[in-house]
């Protein structure tokens, strides 16, 4: 009888987990998208910052600096739920989710490892150049340090917010299965409730309005910044991440659900 001198053993989460950053980290995809989020977030920040500085403006507060780290962040996510969409639907396009899903037989440990993977990446990524901007935009305005409750939203929980809304990318690519349908969705997502605002000038609509204004994704991204786009109404503190959460724990959920009872 033979016997193979490779030691065998039942595959777990780590093994997933190895795959997926192997995937992740190698291909063009990411390279890409993270990429032109670092030139957003760093460009459009630090620029925000010159313009404000170089312009003869009353004192800005410590807290207000951190604020002009909103609008390269605000664009970077959409790099980061294009990424979070193609790290499934790319496979379903060119066929490898068949061959991923032969080397691992349980679809929901590969889910895991995805949006393990996916997350925490982008959570790093994000927190890191948020911080990166806010230092280089406070000592570019000139301005005293801001407090630390101030710092940790507008670096940690910025990056959990956009970690957040990347794994709802994650989740509609897995419900979609189509790249360039997915996306659509999301940016949609992102950007529709609040561009539909600003356009309700019924004033039956006003309730409508202000609810669109107040859970955008713009809306709640700037509340992690202390400035609000729907004035003092709407999540405050760190609702928006509980927000965020909730719905991406929804598209996950659907995806866990679907993936394990829809064919590849």
């Amino acid at each position: 009888m033979y016997t193979s001198p490779i030691p065998m053993r039942r595959a777990h989460l780590g093994d997933a987990l190895a795959s997926e950053w192997t995937k992740i980290r190698s291909v063009r995809s990411t390279m890409w998208t993270l990429g032109v989020m670092i030139l957003l977030m760093l460009g459009i920040g630090l620029a925000s910052a010159a313009v404000v500085a170089s312009a003869d403006t009353t004192e800005l507060s410590p807290d207000e600096a951190l604020s002009f780290g909103f609008f390269g962040v605000l664009l970077g996510t959409i790099c980061v739920i294009t990424l979070g969409v193609l790290t499934i639907a790319s496979e379903y396009g060119t066929g490898m989710i068949r061959t991923t899903m032969t080397a691992c037989s349980s679809r929901s440990r590969v889910l895991a490892a995805k949006a393990i993977v996916f997350f925490a990446l982008v959570f790093v990524l994000t927190t890191v150049l948020a911080a990166l901007v806010a230092v280089l935009q406070v000592g570019i305005l000139g301005v005293d340090s801001p407090g630390g409750s101030a710092w940790f939203k507008a670096t940690v929980g910025v990056g959990l917010f956009v970690a957040l809304l990347g794994l709802v990318g994650l989740g509609v690519g897995t419900l979609v299965r189509h790249s360039a349908g997915a996306i659509t969705i999301m940016i949609g997502v992102v950007l529709l409730p609040l561009v539909l605002a600003l356009f309700m000038f019924s004033e039956s609509l006003k309730d409508l309005q202000q609810a669109l204004f107040e859970y955008s994704i713009p809306s709640q991204l700037a509340v992690l910044y202390d400035t609000s786009v729907a004035g003092a109404s709407g999540p405050s503190g760190w609702d928006p991440l509980w927000i965020m959460g909730v719905i991406a724990a929804v598209a996950l959920g659907g995806a866990f659900l679907t993936l394990n009872n829809r064919d590849v």
